[in-house]
């Protein structure tokens, strides 16, 4: 039998000791996250203000996991000057 998810996006509130996050979704509710096992492999950094999406369960509207942080970066940035030693 497959689980299902729910999808949903948020706004990272509070930065909680454990990897754990408070994050508020559409509606002003908020719940309890935790960051999922590719974000902690890839030492992906959340912070407040950041905007996630998660996955939550059917059962438990409380908790959520955060999959993927949007980059909400939208300010271009510049390419690094590269060298290539001395021209001959």
């Amino acid at each position: 039998m497959m689980e299902e998810t729910i999808e949903v996006d948020g706004k990272v509130v509070t930065v909680l000791p454990g990897t754990m996050f408070r994050v508020e979704i559409k509606g002003g509710h908020q719940v309890l996250a935790h960051i999922s096992g590719k974000l902690r492999k890839n030492f992906i950094k959340i912070g407040v203000g950041d905007l996630v999406k998660m996955e939550m369960s059917p059962y438990d509207l409380n908790k959520a996991r955060i999959v993927y942080r949007v980059n909400a970066n939208v300010t271009p940035r510049r390419a690094p000057i590269r060298s290539y030693g001395p021209k001959r």
